[in-house]
């Protein structure tokens, strides 16, 4: 699979609040990942292509600082996530330690992904942040990975957020939320989420005048559509 540039441009214009009506009219309710936000309100918007690690938990005999058999898996993570992908971590919605730290962060972006998710924490938030890359979590953490976190693998469905993600999903984050929209119908979905946007563009400019909701929204009436139309023609 891979995304567009149309495509993605169009994700990120539309936002997680017009893709979840319309995933929710296709009958899709468990697509939108909970209790993980955006590091900072301020940094861009996510569009990309899932890319999976997992995490289970640490055990002191694996993980502790005299182990000889720590995991090379998140490295690896790091060095073999595609560009335009973003990482997504199943952390088990634990955050007592990080998921990842700025210099991993930042060797993300410097191989071109679109973005990291985790329902854990990240370390070293100010650092993650100076990078650019768009970064989803539930709160910072501080604490290595070892003392909670043991990867084990790569690129196999995982939980994120209470939510199951595969590989190859695609995956749209603002600052209202993050949600994984199946690769099959990500262009029907694009398509109807536009004209939604569209016409919410139009009626909030009419709201604006002084319009009545009444046949404006949610549900569109014959002269709303009308106005519409008209309204599209005059925008070219």
């Amino acid at each position: 699979m891979t995304l567009s540039s149309d495509l993605r441009e169009a994700l990120a214009k539309v936002g997680t609040s017009t893709l979840t009506g319309v995933l929710n009219r296709r009958g899709l309710r468990s697509m939108t990942l909970f209790d993980v936000w955006p590091l900072r309100p301020e940094q861009p918007r996510l569009v990309g292509i899932a890319f999976t690690m997992r995490f289970i938990p640490s055990r002191e005999d694996m993980d502790g600082p005299t182990s000889k058999s720590r995991s090379t898996v998140q490295p690896q993570a790091m060095e073999e996530c595609p560009p335009g992908h973003v990482l997504m971590i199943d952390s088990r919605g634990d955050s007592r330690a990080a998921s990842a730290g700025d210099l991993y962060v930042g060797r993300l972006k410097a191989r071109g992904a679109a973005g990291i998710v985790t329902d854990g924490g990240f370390r070293d938030t100010d650092g993650v942040f100076k990078t650019g890359l768009p970064a989803y979590h539930r709160r910072p953490s501080s604490p290595p990975s070892p003392i909670a976190h043991r990867p084990v693998d790569l690129q196999l469905p995982i939980a994120c957020g209470g939510i199951a993600v595969y590989p190859g999903d695609i995956v749209v984050g603002d600052r209202d939320a993050v949600l994984v929209i199946p690769p099959d119908i990500v262009e029907a979905v694009t398509q109807e989420a536009l004209d939604t946007y569209h016409y919410e563009e139009f009626a909030e400019a009419e709201v604006a005048r002084g319009r009545s909701l009444k046949g404006l929204f949610p549900a569109a009436g014959e002269e709303a559509k009308r106005d519409y139309e008209e309204w599209k023609k005059r925008k070219g």
